[in-house]
């Protein structure tokens, strides 16, 4: 399962349920292209098609909503970590 905790624009950023015992972090997915990054400190973990520039408009992103997404991922998780 892969809920979506955010839209913007293009962008789904998303968690997977077996992501559980990982540091915080969120998935941000466009098309057939995805990205993981780290929440705390925000970085990209790894990148599968997205060009450079473009990452680093989905970094903006993340840090932009970083604490929202460490409140959907403490929800989603149940987790104070």
């Amino acid at each position: 399962m892969s809920p979506t905790v955010l839209r913007e624009g293009p962008y789904r950023f998303f968690f997977f349920s077996s992501d559980r015992g990982e540091p915080k972090h969120t998935h941000v997915g466009r098309d057939d292209k995805v990205a993981k990054c780290w929440l705390e400190p925000v970085r990209v973990e790894y990148n599968q098609g997205f060009a450079p520039s473009e990452l680093q408009r989905i970094k903006g992103l993340v840090q932009r909503h970083q604490v929202t997404l460490v409140k959907e991922w403490n929800a989603y998780f149940r987790t104070s970590r």
